[in-house]
């Protein structure tokens, strides 16, 4: 669409929620992940479970588990083995962040999220990891104190269902209906983009996990960032 020059400074038009994801955009772990599921994994079945293997960045922790199950099992798990696993997982996650030595916050996201809190943007998630996962990853970097919602793979296994539950929880507490363009997500992968789309908001892909910036654009992202240093959300129609 040609620029048409600025547009009328409409409230409608401004960002009014921005949803992150937590690995490879504000957070590396350091694999404290892949090793909280091969802890799991080699308690409950005593078998070696590389995740990386067998799935894709920006997968939610349900697929995860149940794609490594069937990988390294041969077999669909039964509810109550996937329940346990999940267990056995959230157990082991908080010793697997705590010792990981790759553990680190990428570059800018501390002032970046401080800035856009203090300018009055609503922060929240949007991450397969289920809930509880997502605020152990962010803890050892002090990132939960930025977030008061979000949408998680607890929420749903689905990446589209998952984001459209956080925005309705912004809306809620926004109180009021939220459109595309007051909605921003921002993750690393081309899921994330898909997912924001298909959920009715716009994408901001920013290259700090396993995705380059060329990819991000091909996967369709509305913006690209090289990092989240000095990022501010832009106003007006897209």
């Amino acid at each position: 669409m040609p620029d048409t020059g600025p547009a009328p400074n409409r409230e409608s038009e401004r960002p009014l929620a921005v949803l992150f994801d937590i690995d490879g955009t504000l957070i590396s772990s350091g694999g404290a992940g892949a090793e909280s599921w091969r802890r799991a994994f080699d308690e409950l079945y005593a078998v070696p479970a590389d995740i990386g293997k067998f799935t894709d960045a920006g997968m939610t922790d349900p697929e995860v588990g149940r794609l490594t199950f069937v990988s390294v099992l041969g077999r669909e798990p039964t509810p109550e083995e996937m329940a346990t696993l999940m267990g056995k997982r959230l157990e082991a996650l908080p010793q697997a962040v705590a010792e990981s030595k790759g553990y680190r916050v990428l570059p800018g996201v501390e002032e970046t999220l401080g800035r856009l809190r203090d300018a009055g943007f609503l922060l929240g998630l949007t991450t397969g990891g289920v809930e509880a996962a997502a605020h152990m990853k962010l803890e050892r970097g002090g990132l939960n104190r930025f977030f008061s919602f979000g949408g998680y793979g607890s929420d749903s296994s689905d990446r589209e269902q998952l984001t459209r539950r956080a925005i309705e929880r912004a809306a809620e507490i926004l109180k009021q209906p939220l459109d595309r363009e007051q909605v921003l997500v921002v993750g690393d992968t081309p899921l994330d983009i898909a997912a924001a789309h298909a959920a009715g908001a716009r994408a901001v892909g920013v290259a700090t996990g396993d995705h380059s910036e060329e990819a991000l654009r091909e996967a369709g992202a509305d913006e690209v960032l090289p990092s989240l240093e000095d990022w501010i959300p832009r106003t007006g129609p897209r």
